[in-house]
């Protein structure tokens, strides 16, 4: 069965007049359930003209996608503004989950994100774990999910379709490793 992708919006394409359209013209002509693609846009694409982005968010939404806050934590957003975002996940930026083991402010930020997130009942993906210790307190807090070199280094299309079908036939489908349930990295 097909997966989901998470396609990565830059923020020039964000900008597109009629991205919505393209992407269901794409998703039409190829086959593509919406509930198969995660659009990620980074936290300062979406704050930099906010009614604009906003509008093309809530196209991209309506369309059945999900719509994920990429490098959330380093760009300038405004609390208020963040509620009102068609949003379904954030992703905590790497910058603050590099040190949250040994730094008391990178933790405490990580933790008010964890925070936020939980309250406004939207999925949470910590990006650029590295070693154990980062996943420990990422487990601690809550985290629900994560990505890093933890877990793998980037590999090749057919290590990476091995992998997947290693990972299907473990999990009964289950493709999504959460920080909940893994203990050791793969081949650990």
């Amino acid at each position: 069965p097909l997966r989901p992708v998470w396609v990565n919006i830059s923020p020039g394409q964000f900008e597109m007049a009629g991205l919505a359209d393209k992407v269901a013209t794409l998703r039409r002509d190829h086959g593509i359930g919406p509930h198969l693609l995660y659009f990620e846009i980074t936290e300062t694409a979406v704050m930099q003209n906010s009614e604009a982005q906003l509008g093309a968010l809530q196209a991209l939404r309506n369309l059945g996608s999900r719509i994920l806050i990429d490098d959330f934590g380093t760009g300038y957003s405004s609390l208020s503004y963040l509620k009102h975002l068609p949003i379904d996940t954030l992703k905590i930026d790497r910058a603050f989950v590099r040190d949250m083991a040994v730094d008391q402010n990178d933790f405490a930020i990580v933790s008010a994100i964890v925070g936020i997130a939980k309250s406004l009942a939207l999925h949470l993906v910590a990006e650029g774990i590295e070693t154990v210790e980062q996943l420990e307190c990422l487990r601690k807090l809550g985290c629900e999910a994560g990505q890093g070199f933890f877990f793998s280094r980037p590999i090749s299309v057919a290590d990476c379709t091995a992998l997947l079908e290693k990972v299907r036939t473990q999990r009964t489908g289950e493709t999504t490793r959460h920080l909940r349930l893994l203990t050791t990295p793969p081949g650990g």
